[in-house]
Formats: structure tokens, C-alpha cells, sequence
């Protein structure tokens, strides 16, 4: 449809003034016949609608993330990148495909045998017990569906699909039983002076507490296995610690009380909120939290230890969100401020994943005002028990990240 573009003059001149001339016009003629093209394929697609549906299809642009590879095995264990909720729909037709097959072959059984009545009563008494089955699978199926929304998320992490595996080696994580507003205590490693950014923490996570460790001489230098046991008999659930390089945060070690796990997380681009452009304060309303793309066991896991941070019933009023979103196994942390206004006449309407505009929300928009502290998080160790001095046993560390993790670009383990 375009003109080839020439990589010279058509006219050979030794004029400059005159080659810089020929230079301007021919560019002035290639801008002029895309722009025609750009006219023509317009009014083509608006007579056919399917074509620009093909042409966006087809123009996608092909990044990382769109090519990532999953392990094709039928395993939850934390060291497989499969995706939960793919793996289980696979199970759950592996089942129902089982199912159907038993319930075949007891009918065939039945039809050979002589007694007419005495079939009909056992293929009675087998449809109950079928009928039973096929009640509790789609009582196991509900629990992963949820309720469709008016803008649907596609990276949200659904939790109800945490394995039975995890659920079994992290019990005390997985426990509905927690306290619905977790109490954290935040610490530093030792010689630590990172005061202010400890206390910028205390402000992320609600009901926390800052205690600075001592280095004196002359005073007790607690290991992080006896602040646990501290804060355990005084009532907290969490403990973080906030390592540190060069007077700045490069660690945080999650440890999940009363007996771990413990997760320890490397930090980079530390921004403060006072230095975000544009920043708002934070008041002390309990927040939203979202959690984004956390789709192997791994990244469930990971999610629900966030998910036990915060409070379970945030604050509407406070119109605060902190947002975790995984992507490439980096975790950006990231807390606003919304509010919601009226859309102004330069602005397009609100779409969703389909890319067609939302019914009922055309007139509103939403507006962010980012509070802080911005950090990238990203999981480097799991340890069964408190820190790995704490962790007994040949799986005592659960997972571990390693460079050669890396060598394949397109495979993610979060």
C-alpha cells in the first residue's frame, strides 16, 4: 500500500541546497501516501469492522510475557511453574472423564446380569451415589469460580486455588483461624540506620510496631530467633526485618509467627513517598490490597503471605489501595490514593479486557495519587522455620532462588 522508501536521492545534484530540497520532498511525499493508507484502511474498517479485530489480533506486540512457557507436568510442588488454575481445570476433567468411564463400565455390569429387577435397583442405588459425587465435585468447582464483575481483572491471583499440598506444609499460613487484624513487629538487622525507613514501614502495614535492636557494648544482641519468641508471647503475628547496605534497604525476612515460615526478599529502587512527585499523605484507614499475577504454587504462596499483612476488611472511606504486582518474578509495591470524577470531554471511555467500552461507567474516570514508599521486591529464599539457623531437616529451606533459574528468559517461577 506504501511506497518503498529509497535509502537515496532519486536525482543525484551536487547542489546542497538543492539535495536537501529533494530530501524534504520526498519525505513530505512518503508522510502524504501513509497518511492516505492510514484514511483508506479507516474507511475499510469501518464497513468491516472484522478487518481492524484481525489487525489488532495480528499486531500484538510479542514481549516476554506473552511468551512465557509453563512445566508441562502435573505437579504443585513450589519448585514447578505451572499455572494453578489451568492445572486444576486439567484435574478436574481428568476426573470427571474418570467418572464417566466407572459409570459406563457399571452399566454394562448391570445390563448382563439375568435379574431385570434387581439391576434396576443397584443402577438406583449407583445414580445416588453418582448423583452424590457430582454434587461435592461442583461444590469443589464453585469455590474457584468467582462472581463476574462489571470490569473483570486478568491479572488478579485467586487464592482459592492454593493446592491441598501447601495447604498441608504451611499450615498455620493457610489457617482461617488468624487474627483479623494482624499485629507486625518491625525491626532492623544490628549497628542498623534505617530509623526512618522502618518507621515509613510501620505507616504501610497497619497495627505495627518499630523496635530498634540495640548494639551496645554492654548490651544483650538478640538473635532473630528470640525477638520471634518475644513477639510471639506478646501477641504479634508478623515479623520483618529490614536489612541493610551502605545506609540503605536492600532486604526484608518475613518471618510468619509462631513457628515460620520465613521469607526473605531482596529490595531495590527504595523511593520514600516525600520524594514522589506529586505525592499525597497517607492517613490511617485499613487499605485495599490487590495482589497481581501470582499464578504457580509459588506465587500463591507468596501472595497469601502478603494477604496476611493487612487486615481482612479494609477501610472504604479511606480510599487507599496498596497494590503487589508480579511481573517477571519482580514484585512492585506500590500504595495510592484514588477517587473517582467525572470524565472529561478530551478523555476516552473506560474499556475492558475485550477492548470495548464498559456499560454504566462511560461519564466516570479515575484519578491516582500515589502515597509511597515504592520498593521492587523480589523472593529469593523460603525457610521452614525461623531464618534458616531456625529450619531443621532436609526441607528446611522449601525453595531457593539460583542464577541458573534465569538462564531460560521466557520461564518464571512466580
Amino acid at each position: 500500500m506504501g511506497s518503498t522508501r529509497s535509502t537515496s536521492l532519486t536525482q543525484k545534484t551536487g547542489n546542497k541546497l538543492h539535495r536537501q530540497s529533494l530530501y524534504v520532498k520526498q519525505k513530505r511525499d512518503r508522510e502524504k501516501e501513509k497518511r492516505e493508507s492510514r484514511f483508506r484502511r479507516k474507511k475499510e474498517e469501518d464497513r468491516e469492522p472484522e478487518l481492524r479485530r484481525e489487525r489488532v489480533a495480528r499486531n500484538q506486540p510479542a514481549t516476554i510475557d506473552r511468551k512465557r512457557v509453563w512445566d508441562d507436568v502435573d505437579d504443585d510442588s513450589l519448585g514447578a511453574s505451572v499455572d494453578m488454575e489451568q492445572l486444576l481445570k486439567r484435574r478436574r476433567l481428568q476426573q470427571e472423564e474418570a467418572e464417566e468411564t466407572l459409570a459406563a463400565q457399571a452399566e454394562d455390569d448391570n445390563e448382563d446380569e439375568d435379574d431385570q429387577d434387581e439391576a434396576d435397583s443397584m443402577l438406583g442405588s449407583d445414580g445416588e451415589e453418582d448423583s452424590d459425587e457430582e454434587s461435592a465435585a461442583k461444590a469443589r468447582a464453585k469455590q474457584v469460580i468467582r462472581d463476574d464483575s462489571l470490569a473483570p481483572s486478568t491479572t488478579s491471583t485467586n487464592l482459592d486455588l492454593t493446592p491441598e499440598s501447601l495447604v498441608a506444609k504451611f499450615p498455620s499460613l493457610f489457617s482461617d483461624d488468624g487474627p483479623a487484624e494482624p499485629q507486625v513487629l518491625v525491626t532492623t538487622t544490628l549497628n542498623s540506620t534505617l530509623h526512618d525507613e522502618a518507621r515509613l514501614l510501620c505507616t504501610l502495614f497497619p497495627h505495627s510496631t518499630y523496635i530498634p535492636r540495640s548494639a551496645h557494648k554492654y548490651g544483650h544482641k538478640y538473635s532473630a530467633r528470640e525477638i520471634c519468641k518475644f513477639a510471639g508471647n506478646r501477641g504479634f503475628s508478623t515479623v520483618m526485618i529490614l536489612r541493610e547496605d551502605q545506609k540503605k534497604p536492600i532486604g526484608l525476612d518475613i518471618v510468619h509467627l509462631p513457628s515460620g515460615p520465613t521469607f526473605h526478599f531482596s529490595i531495590t529502587n527504595w523511593v520514600e513517598g516525600k520524594k514522589l512527585p506529586g505525592h499525597g499523605n497517607p492517613t490511617n484507614h485499613y487499605p485495599e490490597l490487590l495482589l497481581n499475577n501470582f499464578k504457580t504454587p509459588l506465587g500463591v504462596l507468596t501472595a497469601r503471605l502478603f494477604q496476611s499483612l493487612w487486615p481482612k476488611t479494609p477501610e472504604l472511606q479511606g480510599r487507599q489501595v496498596v497494590t503487589l504486582h508480579n511481573q517477571r518474578d519482580y514484585i512492585f509495591l506500590r500504595r495510592h490514593r484514588y477517587i473517582f470524577r467525572d470524565k472529561r470531554p478530551t478523555e476516552k471511555s473506560v474499556v475492558g479486557a475485550d477492548g470495548k467500552e464498559l456499560k454504566g461507567v462511560e461519564s466516570i474516570r479515575t484519578g491516582l495519587q500515589e502515597l509511597g514508599p515504592r520498593a521492587t521486591l523480589k523472593l529469593r529464599r523460603i525457610d521452614k522455620g525461623i531464618g534458616r539457623a531456625g529450619s531443621e531437616g532436609d526441607d528446611a529451606v522449601q525453595w531457593e532462588w539460583k542464577a541458573k533459574m534465569e538462564k531460560k528468559r521466557t520461564r518464571f517461577n512466580l
